[in-house]
């Protein structure tokens, strides 16, 4: 795992984002030498397209899923990506290789730069998988406590996909049963921690116990393992590095307050601003044909206004009229008490289901990030009501106010959509994250997620 402007990239990612770099660069130069022939085409003819048609490729690939680690898709469905990122960017791509010098040959061959993409990055898929499936670049990982925690750790590891992770075992420190079943065996705490790490080629130790005090962990092995290059999380750091979330219930303020990150200063502020305008205004400026006929079908479909103002609690906890397209019928709350949005909502109208499903009526908050009330990545907006009664119920709350609130963001492209308290917990921790390691890099990566998102529709109700 490496840290890319604060954000956790696994090796894994990277390795598999250069290799099919590498892939979707060689199908350009292949399709040329072979179409042309290899006195046809000169290595300089191919090269601009071919890193023009690799970038194009790497961001859809990105865009639809390929990249993602938190889940274990089947062979069927990693190919099923790959044809849907192909069939997207071949349009674009014929398109970019017709303004770039010499690009008509570029064009010619484009077919062939489909099909040798297309078989590349599949084979590219099998050998990964015939490694992961030997063993190779598998990490142990030993887990220091028995309880819930623990589990949970080993839970999160066998769901990931790339890179593999092993739990050599769980490490008796807090004197309890194991939570659950597990294949892993759990070590007496009278054994000695180091000679459990070097007999069994750890790779890693992970602190899985809630209640520190007393005593509880072996800190002076701790200490031994970590000096000899094993590494130790913490609850904390662990998530934090695989999920990309903070956990809310192992958090503490010390952790908050003497941790790296929750970096805000005027350089990130003022870019931050300018991208926000760049972004809203192009958007806008694509986006207004789609918006106008949405307000047409919104007129007609139902009585009412075309767009809805509400009430949400912004950067600081100050509150600003967010602005959306009605997707509910005017007398959703007749009886003036907040509710939250559930699947299959009645209040919804039928326009508003398509709109809510495709985040068309969340097209009108770009005039809330031009105005500067919102930006295009942060932490959603929430009404005031809502958060009273969160900032109650979760520790914590208030971080996420530190920030703007945005269009879309790491909380909305990493888990569906909040209709409890308990879902806002959830969020909350995706939150956390972001507050604490956001970007211009995350903020790219969270913008390039959001279109998966609406393109499965993921999270809409």
């Amino acid at each position: 795992m490496v840290r890319v402007f604060r954000h956790h990239v696994p090796v894994g990612t990277l390795v598999q984002f250069t290799a099919d770099g590498l892939v979707l660069f060689g199908a350009v130069l292949l399709a040329m030498w072979i179409q042309l022939g290899p006195y046809g085409a000169q290595f300089s003819d191919a090269a601009l397209p071919g890193v023009v048609f690799a970038g194009l490729a790497l961001g859809v690939n990105a865009a639809v899923g390929t990249y993602r680690r938190d889940e274990i898709v089947t062979f069927g469905v990693a190919v099923g990506r790959l044809l849907i990122a192909a069939a997207l960017v071949m349009p674009v791509a014929y398109l970019a290789f017709g303004v770039l010098p010499n690009g008509q040959a570029a064009q010619a061959v484009i077919g062939y730069a489909a099909l040798f993409t297309v078989a590349g990055l599949v084979l590219l898929r099998q050998v990964a998988r015939a490694a992961r499936s030997a063993g190779l670049g598998v990490r142990k990982v030993l887990v220091v406590g028995t309880g819930a925690e623990a589990r949970g750790v080993e839970t999160t590891l066998l769901g990931l996909g790339y890179p593999r992770f092993s739990v050599v075992g769980f490490y008796d420190a807090d004197g309890g049963a194991l939570a659950g079943r597990s294949s892993a065996p759990v070590f007496a705490s009278n054994q000695s921690l180091c000679e459990l790490v070097d007999r069994n080629g750890v790779d890693e130790i992970i602190v899985a116990v809630r209640d520190q005090r007393g005593g509880v962990l072996p800190l002076r092995e701790l200490l031994e393992c970590r000096i000899n290059g094993v590494p130790v999380l913490d609850l904390a750091g662990f998530y934090e590095r695989v999920r990309g979330e903070v956990p809310v219930e192992s958090l503490k303020a010390s952790w908050l307050i003497y941790g790296h990150g929750f970096a805000q200063n005027a350089t990130r502020a003022c870019v931050k601003r300018l991208v926000d305008l760049l972004g809203a205004g192009v958007l806008l400026a694509l986006a207004w044909p789609v918006m106008l006929l949405t307000a047409v079908a919104i007129r007609i479909d139902s009585r009412g206004p075309i767009f809805y103002r509400q009430e949400r609690v912004g950067q600081g906890g100050r509150t600003f009229q967010c602005i959306k397209f009605r997707s509910m019928r005017v007398d959703a709350e007749r009886d003036g008490v907040p509710r939250w949005a559930q699947a299959g909502d009645a209040r919804v109208t039928r326009v508003g289901r398509v709109i809510r499903q495709l985040r068309i009526d969340e097209l009108p908050q770009l005039i809330n990030v031009i105005s500067g009330e919102m930006s295009l990545v942060g932490p959603r907006p929430e009404r005031p009501a809502f958060v009273a009664q969160l900032r109650e119920s979760i520790r914590f709350y208030d971080v996420r106010h530190s920030v703007k609130p945005g269009l879309s963001g790491w909380a909305q492209v990493r888990y569906s959509y909040g209709a409890s308290v308990e879902d806002a917990s959830r969020k909350l921790q995706f939150d956390l994250y972001y507050v604490k390691n956001h970007s211009l890099f995350l903020d790219l990566l969270i913008l390039v997620e959001t279109v998966r998102v609406v393109l499965f529709r993921e999270g809409a109700q």
